[in-house]
Formats: C-alpha cells, structure tokens, sequence
C-alpha cells in the first residue's frame, strides 16, 4: 500500500468534508451546499463515502478525492496537500535525505525562533510603558485588540541587545538570530537587535508559518520608516503577500483579491469586514504573487494611491521590475507587465485609485462603505493608463494627443484579446477626440493592415487565442499546445489514445509526432511520468523541468483550464489533432519523395525505384490515417 493509499484509508471523507460542509445522509451518499461556490437552495454537492470521492453537480462541476477537495479548499498544490492529510492521518512520507532534513531541520528551528519572538514582542507591547506608548498609537490609528492578536503585532524595545538575550536564553545562538534575520552583525564582532523602537507585525506565508517581521518606526525622523526582515531561507518578500492566511478564505469566496501597500493597507479593512485584502512588502508585484493568487482567484484588484498609480509609473517595463526588486519602493505600478502576466494567466486585474493622500485605513475610518464603492469602481489596466495620462491635461493640444497614443498604443498591442483590443482602441479615440482608423496609420502612409500597432504574435500568445493564428507553422504549434496542454491534465490519456491508435495499424504517440523541441520535452515528462509512482503525473513533470522551462508548461497549462475529468469528446479531440498533425506531416513527406523521384528519373538515378517503394509505404500509412480520421470524428469511444 502506498502513502497516499494508506491516508485514504484513515480519512474518512465525510469526516474531513463535515468540517466545513453541513451534510446529510441521502441514500448511500451524503448531501449539501457546496462550499465553492454561493447556493443556498440546491443541495449539489455530494459526498460518495465508498468510494472516498465528492463532486458537485451544480455551478462548479468539479470533483475528486480528499486531496482535491483540501487543495480546492485550501489552494494547496499537490505536495502541500499530501504533506497535511499525512500529518493528520499519521502516515509517515517518504523519508527525506539527508540534506532535505537538515533543511526542513533547520527551517522549523528558525520559525520556532520568530514564534518566541513574537511572544517576546507581545510582551513588550503590552506589559511596558514604552510599549503601552505604541498600544495607544495603534488604538488611535483604529486597530482594535482583537485585530493587534490576529496579526501579531508587538513592540520591539529600543534597544541593541534585549531581544537578542532574550532569545538566547530560550537557547539560540547568535548564528541562529543571524539566519532568522533578528539580529545584524557588527563590524567589530558580535551581533544587535535588527528591530528597535518600532512596533512590529508578524508577517506568515499563506499556511500560517511565521517566516519574518515587518517594522514601523513611530520616530517620525527614523529611517526607514518599514523595516522588512532581510533575506533568509524561509523569507523572500518577492514571493510573499502580507495577510494571505488571514484572506485566503475571503478571496476565495468573493472570487477577487485586492492588493494594498503597507501593512496598516491590510489591517484596517480586515478589520472592518473587507478580509480578502493582502499587501507587497515594498515591492512590485511579482511573477511569483501572481501564481501565488492564481490559486485562490484569478479576479485581482490593485488599490493604489494616487502617487503610485501616477503617470511616471505607467509604462515601467517588466524587465525594469525585475531589475528593481531589491529597492524598496522604486515600483508601484508596471502597467506592461501586469498586461503580460494578465494574459499569460488569463487573469482580470484592474486598478483602483485611492483619494489624493489617503490610505486604505484613511478611507476605512472615514467610511467603510466609500472602500467598497472605490474597489467597485476599479478599472481594466489600460483604461486606467488612458484616464491617468489624460487627468488635467489639455485634451484639444494635439501634442498631447500624439504623446498620449504613443504610451496607450503600445498597452493596447499587449493586450491579448482581438475584442478587448478593439475596444479599447474605440475608448482611446473618445478620449482623444479623433477618427479610430487614424490610431491605425502610422507614419509614413501604410494602410491599418500595416500598422505598427497590429498584435505582436508569439507561440504563448496563439496558444492562448487559436482564432488569431495566421500561418500554417503558427497552427501546428497552436495544434500541438492544445494537445500537449490535455495530456499534460490527464496522461493517463496516453493509455486510452495507444490503444485507438493501434487498433487502427497506427503508432503509439510519440515525441516525434511534435515538431517543436521544447514540446517534445514536455511530451517525454509526461510519458515518463506514466511509469514511475513517486508523485501524482504533474507533479512530476513539473518538478523535473528545468526552471527556463517553466514559463513554458504554465502556458500549455492555461490552453486547458477547463477540461473535464474525463469526457469522450476530449479523447475525440486529441486523436483526431494528432491524425492531422500525422496526416500533413506525411502528405509533406510524400510531396519531398515525389520530387526526389522526379529529380531521380530525369538523372537515371537507381534510387528513383527506392523513393518510389518508400513512397507506396507512405502513401499506405496516408490510407490508414485517413480512414482513422473519419472514424475519429464521431467515434464511440469507451474507456
């Protein structure tokens, strides 16, 4: 028996469902409302306990064991899950080397670490005067006790050395305070506290492990004002969003994010009911933010401030960003950036903007309802640019038209929707007040189908949006996407696809049947992964891609997002596309073999007679596909 059927025996479904789900018996299943999505008059969701599985029947049509449901539930991947339900079954995983222990060793001593910190933080905040100094401050600023314990806000002494002795009397040494990011060395030898006369919040990953501090100065000269914990093994703030295991509950039910800077962004909406709001730590928002929410949501709002979501910010690249990661507030918006990712993960994100000078706990305690009624209000990323660039600028100068097309144009050339792309270009000439066909003629007389301003046209791109392909090299690709991005979901299609194949005197699938090398590398992870019952297929695949590779499986992943578990048509799909792909790529076969045959006889060549036989070869194969074709499409397939 494996792991992963060992915890199926001891979790009972309906056990772990009952937690968060009320169920009733209803014949040999159990019925009730299904907690991803908001009903309140069908019972869709069923728990089959003798099979260990649930499915919703209603809104979501989705389905699966106990892992699908805590990683549905909980956005965990599948590692992350398996590591859980194993903990609480009490199975014991497949045992670490021994690197990965002395990692996951040392990872757990150094949240241990930050947890007595946080006690000693707590402390301060609350049994000493400095520290009742701050309780008040952030009583003024709104924050209620209850909140302060939620997130773990505390005070750090002003002090060199009393968290640090502090700490070594619980029995870490000054290694210990270095690698957890507590204390910064000095120059002539020893250590210091790193957070002095600040109050201090816990800042945790998205399943609640402390990993750092975040620090505000109440010295209106201290510099910095946000003092973040510095890079360690369990602390990069490029990968981590303030408050998402307090939200990601919230998110996950409204089905939208709203992202804030600072902490105090963060606090005061939690407090007043507006839980699915997180915070960047003095960054951009990365990549790596946006598949972190990619798991919870695909709906994401930014509240920015008005300086931040200001002109000079609008058109930062993303490689500027990347660029720029290390320097605490130099980003706040990469309007082409986000465009990009937004595409690439076919997420909604849009931008609201704050009132001038104001912060999210301004507007909160001003009005709660005002912050809805600006989250409300937030608008697609290049509709903003547009008004952002346009706000008090004198819109009949026609330089200042001309200046505004330059920058929006290109925004709108990203986007990769053909029917978002035209409205938004019918939008910027309203604003502008001029005739849209002059947005589509550059300089120098070319007509609109010349215009530099045409959608640029990569593979990720036509694997995204089929319709917009317009050359037959960029179609197979597109083909091959599609069909790679299925049985990537499910390889144990490849099984089902063998057999159709063979039945029709056809060959297995193969890596050849791709022409594109980096797909043929996925192809091959993904049959490799067939044969070995370490980890769930995916998995596998994606833990033995190189990390240039990555970019590249998210996108064959995205071509797929809705496919069924299993559904007929789906199988009906992929051989039909891979009958094609086969049938063109031997009709070009035939056509080079006929020239050779041709260019052979005129010579005298002997090989003319070998071309020839080889081409009767071929041209039996082209039979074969053909007829496996028209069977393919409206075949009856079973499984």
């Amino acid at each position: 028996m494996t792991a992963i059927d060992e915890i199926k025996a001891r979790i009972d479904i309906v056990d772990l469902v009952s937690q968060s789900v009320e169920l009733k018996r209803s014949g040999r299943s159990y019925s009730g409302f299904c907690p991803f999505h908001a009903n309140s008059r069908t019972p869709a969701f069923a728990v089959f306990p003798e099979s260990g599985t649930w499915r919703c029947f209603g809104e979501c049509n989705e389905g699966g064991d106990i892992f699908g449901y805590v990683m549905k539930k909980e956005g965990w991947d599948f590692p992350t899950a398996l590591k859980e339900l194993a903990e609480r079954a009490g199975v014991e995983l497949r045992p670490l080397s021994p690197h990965e222990q002395e990692q996951y060793d040392e990872h757990d001593r150094l949240r241990e670490l930050l947890e007595n910190a946080v006690v000693f933080f707590r402390h301060q905040l609350l049994n000493t005067p400095a520290g009742k100094s701050t309780l008040d401050y952030l009583h003024q600023r709104g924050l209620n006790d209850e909140t302060i314990e939620t997130f773990g806000l505390g005070y750090a002494p002003k002090s060199w050395d009393a968290a640090s002795n502090y700490l070594k009397e619980k029995g870490y040494s000054e290694d210990d305070l270095l690698a957890a990011g507590m204390a910064s060395a000095r120059d002539s030898g020893g250590i210091y506290d790193r957070f002095r006369e600040r109050f201090t919040l816990a800042i945790r990953d998205e399943r609640g492990r402390i990993c750092g501090f975040g620090a505000r100065t109440l010295d209106p000269e201290g510099q910095p004002k946000y003092l973040n914990s510095p890079q360690t093994a369990i602390f990069d703030k490029g990968k981590i969003l303030f408050g998402l295991d307090q939200a990601r509950r919230a998110i996950r039910e409204q089905d939208q994010v709203v992202i804030v800077e600072g902490y105090m962004g963060v606090l005061a909406p939690h407090q007043a009911g507006y839980k699915n709001v997180v915070a960047t730590m003095g960054t951009a928002l990365t990549e790596d933010h946006l598949r972190l929410l990619k798991r919870f949501t695909r709906r994401i709002v930014l509240a920015m401030d008005s300086d931040a979501a200001g002109m000079k910010a609008t058109l930062r690249g993303l490689e500027v960003a990347r660029q720029t990661l290390d320097r605490e507030g130099e980003i706040r918006f990469d309007a082409r950036g986000l465009l990009r990712q937004e595409g690439r993960l076919k997420a909604d994100i849009r931008v609201s903007t704050l009132p001038p000078g104001m912060d999210p706990d301004d507007v909160i305690n001003r009005d709660p309802g005002e912050w809805q009624r600006i989250i409300d209000a937030a608008k697609p990323i290049v509709v903003h640019v547009m008004d952002t660039l346009a706000a008090s600028r004198d819109m009949d100068d026609p330089k200042t038209k001309s200046e505004i097309a330059a920058q929006v144009l290109p925004l709108i050339d990203d986007v990769p929707s053909a029917i978002e792309r035209d409205t938004y270009r019918q939008q910027l000439a309203r604003l502008l007040k001029v005739d849209e066909r002059t947005l589509l003629t550059p300089r120098g007389g070319r007509g609109p189908s010349q215009s530099r301003y045409q959608p640029r046209r990569n593979p990720q791109a036509m694997a995204e949006a089929p319709v917009a392909v317009t050359t037959p090299q960029a179609a197979i690709y597109a083909r091959e996407v599609h069909i790679l991005g299925m049985l990537l979901r499910r390889p144990d299609l490849i099984y089902h696809i063998d057999r159709h194949l063979q039945e029709n005197g056809l060959n297995r699938i193969q890596r050849q049947d791709f022409q594109h090398s980096d797909l043929q590398v996925l192809f091959r992870l993904t049959r490799d992964a067939l044969n070995q019952d370490e980890s769930e297929p995916l998995n596998y695949v994606l833990n033995h891609l190189s990390a240039d590779m990555m970019p590249l499986a998210d996108a064959v992943l995205e071509t797929t997002q809705n496919l069924e578990s299993f559904d007929k048509d789906v199988l009906e799909d992929i051989l039909r596309g891979l009958v094609q792909l086969r049938t063109r790529g031997i009709s070009q076969q035939l056509d080079h073999l006929r020239f050779l045959q041709e260019a052979a006889q005129e010579q005298g060549d002997l090989r003319a007679a070998e071309y020839q036989k080889v081409q009767a070869q071929y041209a039996t194969l082209l039979g074969r596909l053909h007829r496996a074709q028209s069977q393919f499409i409206n075949p009856s397939l079973t499984h």
